[in-house]
């Protein structure tokens, strides 16, 4: 059972999200071509569209649009191209789709362009590393998401002398961010945070920060956590990013028992199938007496 949490409220936009009575799962889009995961497998609008679509109707609480890969091994986009990248994608997905958009951005001018096109979240990998993105938020009402990282975007960091300590230093960076966010003007209700599996983490750093995840919902915010396919799962597991499914279900089991909010994942309807199962076992699901299966899905038809 997961542990007895207050639900949380969120402030993004001119919407007020009630968080914690149950796991929210986000949907990720990539309008990149060399994203570490799906490598151009939607190379258009129209194919990214319909896979939010597709996501939405899978189960997906809200959708996370990105126009730039995490990738090391490339050079940050520009700002214009970037903007371009995202901004079509979010006007068709909050517009035609209705859903709820974050936009996965540490560029100010991005994160601007992003919420006049409809997003409502501005989901900041970069750990506020440019404080002009909380002024932008504060400006707009848009929810910012503050991770852990002493990475600069685009540069990998694997510090083995903070093995025992990072912990510790995930609760202190937060602080201090949540501080800046304040000093710029973001009401608190519009923050949530995020430990930042595998950011400037090895994958035993990652593990002791997500061991000690009560330290980050004290805090008293929403938690988002990305598990989905990192590297700390393909160490456990030996298994590529596209075969770590089993692995992130694990993860995200035991993300929800802790008391997470939010799940960043590539495969939707396995998230959402694997918390319906979850949920009814615990109770927290009914399902009804007359329950039935079909015969059309008792059994693998032949041919």
């Amino acid at each position: 059972m997961s542990p007895a949490r207050p639900a949380v409220e969120l402030r993004a936009r001119d919407r007020t999200l009630r968080l914690g009575e149950r796991p929210w799962v986000m949907g990720i889009v990539n309008a990149t071509p060399d994203s570490f995961s799906d490598a151009g497998r939607y190379p258009t609008l129209e194919a990214r569209v319909a896979l939010a679509a597709e996501l939405v109707e899978a189960g997906a609480d809200v959708i996370d649009v990105g126009g730039e890969s995490g990738v090391t091994n490339r050079p940050a986009v520009a700002a214009e191209e970037e903007i371009e990248r995202v901004v079509p994608l979010i006007e068709r997905i909050a517009g035609e789709l209705g859903a709820l958009v974050s936009v996965d951005t540490y560029k100010p001018a991005v994160a601007e362009a992003a919420i006049a096109a409809g997003a409502s979240i501005v989901n900041d990998i970069s750990g506020l590393r440019d404080p002009a993105l909380a002024d932008v938020c504060a400006r707009t009402g848009a929810g910012l998401v503050l991770m852990h990282t002493r990475a600069a975007p685009k540069q990998k960091l694997l510090d083995p002398s903070l093995d025992g300590t990072v912990a510790d230093d995930v609760v202190a960076f937060l602080r201090e961010r949540i501080a800046l966010a304040r000093e710029r003007g973001v009401d608190e209700r519009q923050l949530m945070l995020d430990p930042g599996p595998d950011f400037g983490k090895t994958p035993a750093q990652t593990v002791e920060v997500l061991r000690r995840l009560g330290d980050v919902l004290d805090f008293g915010r929403p938690v988002l956590l990305a598990l989905s396919r990192k590297d700390f799962i393909g160490a456990i597991t030996g298994r590529p990013p596209r075969e770590r499914l089993a692995g992130t279900l694990a993860a995200l089991g035991w993300g929800a028992d802790a008391g997470g909010h939010v799940f960043r994942v590539h495969d939707v309807r396995e998230a959402a199938e694997f918390l319906a199962v979850r949920d009814v076992l615990a109770g927290r699901r009914e399902l009804p007496s007359d329950a039935r299966l079909s015969d059309r899905l008792r059994w693998e038809r032949q041919g």
